[in-house]
């Protein structure tokens, strides 16, 4: 599972959690969550990557709204989370943004 929400009792807040695979990114140094949470920003939500090769970041957002992101690999390619709750037209070129509602 690529995404996984965790809702806190005692906060406005939602914990998820982004993972992006290992064959998404096997050879990947960097990889970046760029999105609407961190005005998409290239570089200031890096993942890290974990012994099994995936990638994985936690990002506390506000509950009640829907969020569009995607990952940036070594400053280069763009991919989508491949298990994102739908997708987007993106404003900028022919491609699609994820999408996470919380």
């Amino acid at each position: 599972m690529s995404l996984k929400k965790q809702y806190l009792k005692k906060s406005v807040r939602c914990k998820v959690t982004f993972r992006l695979p290992k064959a998404a990114a096997a050879t990947a140094k960097t990889v970046h969550i760029v999105g609407e949470f961190n005005d998409w920003s290239t570089v200031r939500t890096p993942m890290k990557r974990l012994k099994n090769g995936e990638f994985k970041v936690v990002v506390d957002l506000v509950p009640g709204r829907e969020y569009q992101f995607r990952y940036l690999i070594d400053q280069t390619v763009w991919e989508n989370d491949w298990e994102a709750d739908r997708y987007v037209k993106s404003d900028f070129g022919d491609c699609e943004n994820s999408v996470v509602a919380v």
